[in-house]
């Protein structure tokens, strides 16, 4: 029997990156202190913190691609499940591997304070499998790359 997981497609930052680009929604889901201290700087950006989530998902389009970031990647991963379960895309629908922490050590934008994730980071690599799930082709488990490193 399939699970619910096995639907959940994890992408990193530099995909991320590309799929901003391309017009995907970044969906921070990191309560309203966390967005305070340090915040995503991407043109399109919708906030929904995850204690509030379940009341508030229906804010978010069907028919956009959506990136669904926190500051690790785990609890963002909980409101990707969520989503595909309340009959989001799967395809449309991606958790960001890794969250704020790979953001700021990639060096990607920011508004705010980014050494308070610097200090407080150790994680080592985009690639590594401390989120287990079954995904669909990704910069990190895919053996075409297009021409970015993604970690």
């Amino acid at each position: 029997m399939e699970t619910i997981q096995s639907l959940i497609k994890e992408i990193c930052p530099t995909t991320t990156q590309r799929w901003v680009k391309e017009g995907a929604i970044l969906v921070d889901v990191r309560e309203s202190s966390e967005l305070e201290e340090l915040a995503f700087d991407v043109p399109k950006f919708i906030h929904i913190p995850l204690s509030d989530f379940e009341n508030r998902y229906s804010e978010l389009p069907y028919d956009q691609e959506l990136v669904i970031v926190c500051r690790g990647g785990g609890k963002s991963l909980l409101a990707t499940s969520f989503l595909i379960n309340h009959g989001y895309d799967p395809n449309k629908v991606v958790n960001m591997k890794h969250g704020m922490v790979r953001w700021v050590q990639k060096g990607f934008p920011t508004i705010g304070d980014r050494s308070s994730v610097l200090d407080a980071s150790n994680a080592t690599s985009c690639c590594d499998n401390s989120i287990e799930t079954s995904k669909k082709s990704t910069c990190c488990n895919s053996s075409k790359k297009e021409g970015n490193s993604c970690c």
